[in-house]
């Protein structure tokens, strides 16, 4: 049987299909102004940035075209000397351990630790009373046999006498002329012991052997010592004059070899820091061979050291003075920059711009560069604020030291706000590392 749907359910339905076609028609629209005005304002956003980086770029480029603030220098002529530099130590130029060459108990300490002595000056006295004893013993058996000697001296004389007239034999002269001998070289072992005690006697008194600076007591008062054991009793080492023993590479060698041929070679020896200079000398040994593990060939030199600046076993920097240029031509380190080309310096000319002039560094010392080529005695070169400038830029020379110089107006460098980057150098920048 076929159901029949009424009229008023059919027109029910075509108003809610009506109703939902309109709801899904508003909100497409809706969709769609949204999304329009998504992209305006991404639009403006995009203009307005561009817009001030056109500006900023603009504002950069008229702080590019002013004049770039620096700090200027002139190279000068001065002597200059040509430095090779080696690491080592000070060695004493005499160490004795002293010790005892008897045997006996220790009954003084003449010394004060670090003392300074002389040669022959009393360091430790060894009870002497044993030695004393020998030699009085040597002294008397000497006398003994002088006097034996004396007897048979007559009684070879009395024979002598008697051997013409035929009332002594000839063997009994002969045998007093031998006891004569006897005594006689008898005489002479008595006067070796004497000379043997004595020196017992006197190596009883320890004495120092060379003049120098005496270091910790090693025995003290009431010990044994023993000659055979070879106990020390104090170190003494000189320290006027003094060794320096240091390392030079192996490339310099024969410049050190050549040079010294020629004239003796002067050395500077520095501290620890390579900071302040404690004593000058000369050099006097190049080592009969390089180390190969190293590179290096050790060298010596003998200093006076009369103030003690040196001392044994300090580190040091030499300094050898392999010569010195007469008028060289010289700027601040600083200066001297490094490019893809090599080493240059910024000349100023006189319409007060720069030009990157090659250079030639032949030695850097104390933080000044020597210039072998590229610059002259009397050339105007930029000294601080290199970090704003490239050839052909107009500069504008202030007054001071390196650190010292203010901008005209605050720019934004690597360090922020008002920092322009060209008031002080990176840390060694334009440094040349000395041979």
């Amino acid at each position: 049987m076929r159901r029949w749907i009424s009229a008023p359910a059919v027109k029910m339905l075509a108003i809610v299909a009506v109703v939902l076609l309109v709801a899904a028609a508003a909100h497409w629209l809706l969709l769609t102004d949204a999304a329009r005005s998504t992209e305006q304002a991404n639009a403006a956003s995009t203009q307005s940035g561009q817009s001030q980086r056109a500006q900023s770029g603009q504002q950069a480029s008229g702080r590019q075209r002013g004049p770039v603030p620096v700090l200027a220098t002139a190279a000068t002529a001065k002597d200059f000397p040509i430095i090779i530099r080696g690491l080592g130590s000070v060695q004493a130029f005499n160490t004795v351990t002293v010790k005892s060459r008897v045997d006996g108990q220790i009954t003084q300490v003449a010394f004060q630790e670090g003392q300074y002595v002389k040669p022959g000056d009393l360091l430790m006295q060894i009870d002497p009373r044993p030695y004393q004893a020998q030699l009085t013993q040597a002294k008397a058996n000497k006398a003994k046999d002088e006097a034996n000697l004396a007897n048979a001296q007559r009684d070879l004389a009395r024979l002598a006498a008697l051997l013409p007239q035929l009332a002594a034999t000839r063997q009994q002269y002969d045998t007093q002329k031998a006891l004569v001998e006897q005594l006689t070289a008898a005489i002479q072992a008595d006067q070796a012991q004497i000379e043997a005690a004595q020196l017992n006697v006197e190596y009883a008194a320890v004495r120092s052997p060379i003049e120098g600076v005496t270091g910790l007591r090693l025995v003290d008062v009431g010990n044994l010592v023993a000659a055979g054991a070879g106990t020390p009793l104090v170190v003494v080492t000189q320290v006027k004059p003094i060794y320096v023993t240091f390392t030079v590479p192996e490339r310099d060698l024969v410049l050190v070899r050549q040079t010294m041929a020629k004239h003796p070679i002067t050395v500077q020896a520095f501290d620890s820091d390579d900071a302040r200079q404690l004593s000058e000398g000369r050099l006097t040994l190049v080592n009969n061979a390089v180390d190969q593990q190293s590179g290096t060939v050790t060298l010596k030199a003998a200093f006076d050291n009369k103030d003690a600046a040196l001392w044994p076993g300090a580190f040091i920097n030499a300094h050898l003075v392999i010569d010195t240029i007469k008028n060289g031509v010289t700027v601040p380190a600083a200066t001297v920059q490094m490019g893809p080309s090599g080493p240059f310096a910024y000349l100023i000319k006189p319409d007060s711009t720069v030009e990157a002039r090659p250079v030639t560094v032949t030695q850097v010392e104390a933080g000044v560069a020597l210039i072998g080529k590229g610059l002259a005695a009397g050339d105007k070169v930029v000294a601080s604020g290199q970090a704003g400038l490239s050839p052909g830029a107009q500069i504008a020379v202030q007054q001071g030291q390196p650190g010292e110089m203010n901008a005209s107006q605050p720019e934004i460098g690597p360090e922020g706000v008002g920092s322009t980057g060209i008031n002080s150098a990176p840390h060694g920048a334009g440094e040349m590392k000395p041979r």
